[in-house]
């Protein structure tokens, strides 16, 4: 799983909203906070917007706020409504795959794949990630040290 620019800023966009959480914050604000450019993030929180994720206030005091409490949205939900499925092959969702001969349960494969980046993206809230209290499967993952090493 590779994640793309989109969706790592709508993940920390969604986390300053869920920090802030009930109040209201401005595109500019998020923007200016995390570093990010402003008129792409506009665009992403167009799409969170759209994905019933956060809600948009016009006006002077008009910005963000989620639109359910931070424990109620998962970062896989975020990662969705920035860039689409979490897991594709080559744009294909691993269920439409077809293989045969020697690759014929590569399907198999993928669909695996795609189930332990929805064990951790599913069950982390953004609440969970702006406390710091991921849930013990996922601590467990970080624990090993084999987690660390690139490849």
């Amino acid at each position: 799983m590779q994640i793309t620019a989109r969706g790592e800023y709508a993940v920390r966009a969604a986390l300053a909203l869920a920090a802030a959480h009930p109040a209201t914050v401005s595109a500019q604000a998020l923007a200016a906070e995390h570093r990010l450019p402003r008129k792409f993030l506009e665009a992403i929180l167009g799409d969170l917007r759209r994905s019933g994720l956060v809600n948009s206030t016009r006006g002077v005091e008009g910005g963000y706020t989620l639109a359910r409490a931070p424990d109620q949205i998962v970062v896989g939900d975020v990662l969705r409504a920035a860039d689409g499925p979490l897991a594709a092959v080559r744009g294909v969702r691993p269920e439409q795959t077809v293989y045969d001969g020697t690759a014929e349960h590569l399907k198999e494969l993928w669909i695996a794949v795609r189930a332990s980046v929805r064990r951790v993206l599913d069950e982390v809230s953004l609440a969970d990630v702006v406390r710091g209290r991921l849930p013990a499967h996922v601590r467990r993952l970080i624990a090993d040290h084999e987690a660390w090493q690139s490849r």
